[in-house]
C-alpha cells in the first residue's frame, strides 16, 4: 500500500498528483536536520510527557493492567493517537529502532484497552461505561475515534503494520452498530471523525 494520504491520482480534476511518502527522501540541510530533531528529541520527549501525564496509563488502566483513576481531560486519548501518527510518518522517512519500539509498545497498550464490543475510549471505562455516547456534542468520543483511525491508517501506510488498524476497524464497526437509521442518531460536536472515516475507508 503506497503511503499516500488520499489518492487522487485517478481524478480528472486534480492538477497535482500525490507522491507516496516512501518516495520522498529528506537529505537537504534544512529538512533533514528537522527530521533528526523530530526523531531524536521531539518524539522521545513527547512520549515521556504522555507517560508523565498519565495518558498511556489510562490505556493500561482500561486494560486492567494499572490501578487508579483516569488522569487528565476526557479527550486525552487523542494526544496518544496523534503521537502514534506523527511517529509513523517520521519513521516512514527514516527508520529509528528506538522510536519504532516506543511506538510498538504504545500501540500494544492501545489495543489491549479495547473492549470486547470494539469500543475504545479510556475515559468511558469502568465507572463511566454507562455514559458512553450520551453527550456527542461535548465529550469528544467521535473526535478521539477519528484520531485513532488516522493514526492506524498512517501506521499501516508508512510501516505496513496492521495491529492498530485492526483495533480501528473494530471500533468503526462498533460505531456502525450503534449509530444510523433505525439505531441511535446524533451529531458530533467536534469535527474529526468524518475525515478519518474517509481515510479508513
Amino acid at each position: 500500500m503506497p503511503g499516500i494520504v488520499i489518492d487522487t491520482s485517478g481524478s480528472p480534476y486534480t492538477r497535482l498528483k500525490p507522491v507516496p511518502i516512501e518516495n520522498v527522501k529528506l537529505q537537504d540541510e534544512f529538512w533533514a536536520s528537522r527530521l533528526d530533531t523530530l526523531l531524536n528529541v521531539t518524539l522521545p520527549t513527547q512520549y515521556k510527557l504522555l507517560e508523565e501525564t498519565g495518558r498511556i496509563d489510562n490505556f493500561r488502566r482500561a486494560a486492567g493492567k494499572a490501578k487508579g483513576s483516569f488522569r487528565g481531560l476526557y479527550f486525552n486519548d487523542s494526544d496518544v493517537y496523534k503521537w502514534v501518527e506523527a511517529a509513523s510518518f517520521a519513521l516512514a522517512y527514516r527508520r529509528d529502532p528506538r522510536v519504532e519500539e516506543l511506538t510498538d509498545r504504545v500501540v500494544a497498550e492501545i489495543a489491549a484497552a479495547q473492549d470486547e464490543d470494539g469500543y475504545l475510549n479510556t475515559y468511558f471505562t469502568f465507572e463511566r461505561k454507562r455514559e458512553r455516547w450520551s453527550n456527542l456534542r461535548d465529550m469528544h468520543e467521535m473526535y478521539c475515534a477519528g484520531h485513532l483511525f488516522q493514526a492506524a491508517v498512517a501506521r499501516r501506510r508508512t510501516l505496513g503494520k496492521r495491529d492498530l488498524l485492526a483495533a480501528a476497524v473494530r471500533f468503526a464497526d462498533h460505531i456502525y452498530e450503534v449509530f444510523g437509521p433505525g439505531r441511535r442518531e446524533g451529531v458530533d460536536g467536534h469535527p474529526e471523525v468524518e475525515m478519518a472515516l474517509v481515510e479508513l475507508y
